[in-house]
């Protein structure tokens, strides 16, 4: 096939979240298995401008029209990574302005529009029309809309599918969006754009794709539940009940993050000779400036500071769990609130505890290598990428039950599991974590078990190829009984 990808971040050229790590690994794993992929992303100027980005401008003359009273005119960037061609989109001044990625996110509703029509012109004016567009995340979730209600005949028969990474974060905006970006004002309602008032960016794309996705399959429940399903679980009820919507777990590069071979160690180690494990913790502990004996486990927790990854309940169990012993070392960028109250810990029980406020994807990898216990104790994770990546370095898990988190981690198999989001199960649960840690005949066994766990793509893009297919095969099914009609 030939699938387009389109992104707001990719990895390593983009990156604030998980969606980056993702759309960084899942397209080489596509082109392995023989497809023509080719990742649409916006053309930060970060990554242009970056000398360690060889690009080369495959054109500067793509007209967009992105509305009746707005046409830009676009240049595309080629790279190739790991054999798989990127566009790198750029016009009027869009994106060219984003320095670092943590500015990923601070772009125009207007910025998206652009991208969103130039992804159709670009593959027009290229001569390359994917036979499937897979868009990620509520940023690209007006693509769908475009190619199924406005766009050339080229496009009829082009399967979508629309992944989420995280449903709470929708991109609602005002009706004048579809001016904005050229739509039909009959899109405006409650089954296709219209949400509450707003136009919804990722209800346009569950409602207009032909296949929805989400990143693990207990999260593909959960969000046909009011709980968790954020005012849209009656879509996703719909697209359940219309074999429309999976979960998909994500994977990991196993090759780049691999304990034998990854350079950021001190020393390497794998599953069937752990040595090197006990270095990796002796350098990681001497780098941060703790003081712990070989029974006093080090936890560590890699994330963006908020409330969703379970920081409020982290730091109500945190004299529970330093009081049986334990280090801890925090590293991440986020609420402020708990950034103070970290930095207080840290003056408390200097030797203890740590708190890096940083975005250090090197010293992520030291933390990965050289800690004991991994905290996530999400009030809801879609997937999550921290686990598997503490797991493939043996480093214990405990997290609680909830979408990814309890797709991958057995209680007491690979790792420590919860269920009630509460301050008091979390740190009965990390006592136990700790117990173990502390009886090396229980230890081990887990952490073999945890790098044991198969977290790599292939199994998942599989999947996904299973997916583009459906997709395909149900826009080919409309065509075919629609003639001139694409959705």
């Amino acid at each position: 096939m030939r699938i387009a990808i389109c992104s707001a971040e990719v990895a390593p050229f983009a990156k604030v979240g998980g969606l980056a790590d993702v759309i960084g690994s899942l397209p080489a794993e596509l082109a392995k298995l023989g497809h023509d992929v080719v990742v649409m992303m916006p053309a930060y100027g970060m990554v242009i401008d970056d000398p360690a980005v060889p690009t080369r401008l495959l054109s500067d003359d793509v007209l967009v029209r992105v509305s009746a009273y707005r046409l830009v005119r676009a240049r595309v960037w080629e790279t190739v990574r790991d054999g798989v061609r990127h566009w790198l989109i750029e016009g009027d001044g869009a994106f060219s302005r984003v320095r670092e990625s943590a500015s990923v996110y601070t772009m125009h509703r207007d910025d998206y529009l652009f991208f969103t029509r130039a992804v159709v012109e670009v593959c027009e004016t290229l001569n390359w029309i994917p036979e499937v567009v897979s868009s990620h995340d509520w940023h690209m979730g007006l693509i769908s809309a475009v190619i199924r209600t406005d766009s050339s005949e080229l496009w009829n028969s082009v399967g979508t599918t629309f992944t989420i990474h995280n449903f709470s974060y929708q991109g609602e905006f005002g009706f004048d969006t579809l001016d904005a970006v050229g739509l039909s004002h009959d899109l405006y309602n409650p089954d296709q754009l219209e949400t509450f008032g707003t136009v919804n960016f990722l209800k346009a794309g569950c409602a207009m794709s032909n296949q929805v996705n989400t990143v693990s399959p207990t999260y593909a429940h959960e969000i046909q539940t009011p709980e968790y399903g954020c005012r849209l679980e009656g879509l996703m009820v719909y697209l359940a009940g219309h074999n429309r919507l999976r979960g998909i777990l994500n994977g990991i590069d196993v090759q780049r993050h691999d304990p034998a071979t990854d350079p950021e160690l001190a020393a390497h180690f794998s599953r069937e000779k752990l040595d090197g494990k006990r270095q990796c913790r002796l350098a990681l502990i001497k780098e941060l400036g703790l003081n712990l004996s070989d029974t006093e486990p080090l936890l560590a927790v890699i994330s963006r500071l908020s409330n969703q990854k379970g920081f409020d309940l982290m730091l109500e169990a945190s004299s529970q769990f330093l009081a049986e012993g334990a280090g801890w070392v925090v590293l991440g960028q986020g609420d402020p609130r708990a950034a103070e109250e970290l930095r207080k810990l840290e003056a408390l029980h200097p030797g203890k505890v740590r708190f890096i406020d940083a975005f250090d994807p090197q010293l992520a990898q030291r933390i990965y290598g050289g800690s004991d216990i991994f905290l996530m104790p999400s009030s809801f994770e879609p997937c999550g990428l921290g686990q598997m990546f503490a797991m493939r370095y043996g480093t214990v898990p405990v997290v609680r039950k909830t979408g990814g988190l309890a797709d991958t981690v057995t209680d007491e198999v690979n790792g420590f599991v919860f269920e009630h989001r509460s301050s008091d199960e979390l740190a009965r649960c990390t006592a136990r974590a700790i117990k173990a840690f502390r009886n090396v005949k229980v230890w081990q066994p887990l952490m073999r078990q945890a790098m044991s766990e198969d977290f790599s793509w292939a199994t998942s893009a599989g999947q996904y190829v299973a997916m583009f297919h459906d997709a395909i095969r149900s826009q080919l099914s409309v065509a075919q009984n629609n003639p001139g009609v694409t959705s």
